[in-house]
Formats: structure tokens, C-alpha cells, sequence
């Protein structure tokens, strides 16, 4: 009854674990450049000092969805969306290099300018600042163009340029802040190859009609897991009165 108790025990928890990766998703549906998470099971042996004879269910998040969501025009000088594969580079909260799709860029009071989170977002020479202008252009390259104030048509400036990335998505892991980084730990080189959507943004590629279902699955899953257990107490209980009477 142990091992039967055991496998359903570890399975109702795993089912959480599962379920607040797909709630994670549907939360994420409408963030923009959002990569979904994939959530699968597989029964671990549990080693010990004697034979593993046990084993329990365990969820995993094997990998990142890198299918590309739907690209919207919004008409913002500021947004840009990438074309086809490849990443911007943002400075993280810890400091390093970090990549995004979510392309939705700011820029502060200080000239800083900023993405997701309000993260740094990187150039070819690191966090890149912007001086006073009236109008900022992003080409497809990446290339950040100004008209500085007080200047007429005619008078731009190139400022700085984009860095964009495209490292094999093996070599790519997501981190608990929604960043991709290298596996390795190392910043990917700058592709020139990259390029850019101007004015437009890339939605999460979350299939909500998809994840709902699964979201269903998961909860019949766990319900049947809490019967399991339910059977494995009354077996067991029904195995003491029988003890009992012998």
C-alpha cells in the first residue's frame, strides 16, 4: 500500500508544480514577446542505501516554447518587433547580459534607454543613452537615428545601434525573470544578420485555447491522484481489520 500511496502522493504535488507553469502561461497570454513554458512527467527511481525500489512522479520544465507570436503594428517610433529569429540584449538586474523579444523600449529622463522592467537596453559599447531630441527612429538594422532639438528635417543623427543577438536556441535557457540567457554564461556575439520591424510589437506566443484545456486535464489529473490515495488508506484499512480478525 506504501508504494501505491507514495506514487500518488508525489504525483498529486507534481500536478501543482505543472499547474502553476500552465497558469503561468495563461497569466503571460497578452505580455508582449513572451515565451511559453513546456511542462512534462516522468517516474524517478528513488535511490537510497539499499535497491531503489520506489519510485515517484516528477514535473519538469524541459525547455521554452521558441515559437514566435503574431506581430502587431502599433505605430510607435519606439516599438520594434524582431523579424523572424534572434533577440535584443538588455543589462539584467545582476548586471550581466540578458536577451528579450519584448521590444516595447523607453527612454528615461536621464536619456537611459530602457526595456522590459525598466532593464538597460544594451548597444554595441553597453547600455546605450540618448541625448535630447525630438524625434528617435530605430531602423532594421538596429540603427538609432535622432533629430536632436532645435535641429531641421534633414539634420538626423545616428546615435548608437541595437544590439541583436541569434544564438542557437540550445544554448539558450529562461531564467525566473523571463530573460533568456547562455547556458554557458558567456554574452552571445552581435548578428548582423538580425533585423528589426520598426513600430510594431510581438505578442506572447502563448496558445490560450490550448493551455485552458490543459489547464482542465491537470485538475482531472490531480483528482484522480487524491482517489488513489483515498483507495490506498482504505486498503490499508481494510488490511488491519482483516489482520485483526486473523
Amino acid at each position: 500500500m506504501d508504494r501505491m500511496l507514495y506514487i500518488a502522493m508525489t504525483g498529486a504535488k507534481q500536478n501543482v508544480y505543472a499547474q502553476a507553469i500552465n497558469n503561468n502561461n495563461l497569466a503571460n497570454a497578452s505580455t508582449t514577446g513572451f515565451r511559453s513554458d513546456f511542462a512534462t512527467f516522468r517516474s524517478m527511481p528513488v535511490f537510497g542505501e539499499v535497491i531503489p525500489a520506489r519510485a515517484y512522479s516528477m514535473a519538469e520544465r524541459p525547455g521554452t516554447n521558441f515559437v514566435n507570436g503574431p506581430v502587431n503594428s502599433t505605430g510607435r517610433s519606439l516599438d520594434v518587433a524582431v523579424a523572424g529569429e534572434g533577440w535584443l540584449a538588455v543589462q539584467a538586474s545582476d548586471g550581466k547580459e540578458a536577451y528579450t523579444r519584448a521590444g516595447d523600449l523607453q527612454v528615461t529622463a536621464t536619456g537611459l534607454l530602457t526595456g522590459p522592467s525598466g532593464l538597460p537596453v544594451l548597444g554595441d559599447g553597453g547600455p546605450i543613452t540618448i541625448p535630447a531630441a525630438s524625434t528617435i527612429q530605430i531602423g532594421n538594422d538596429g540603427t538609432l537615428s535622432i533629430l536632436p532639438e532645435g535641429a531641421v528635417a534633414g539634420q538626423e543623427t545616428v546615435v548608437g545601434r541595437l544590439k541583436l543577438v541569434n544564438p542557437d536556441f540550445k544554448e539558450l535557457y529562461k531564467g525566473d525573470d523571463g530573460l533568456m540567457r547562455l547556458k554557458s554564461g558567456d554574452a552571445a556575439p552581435a548578428d548582423a544578420q538580425v533585423r528589426l520591424i520598426s513600430a510594431s510589437l510581438e505578442g506572447s506566443n502563448v496558445n490560450v485555447a490550448e493551455a485552458l484545456v490543459n489547464m482542465i486535464d491537470l485538475q482531472r489529473q490531480f483528482e484522480m491522484q487524491v482517489k488513489m490515495m483515498q483507495n490506498a488508506d482504505k486498503n490499508s484499512e481494510y488490511a488491519s481489520q482483516m489482520m485483526r480478525l486473523a
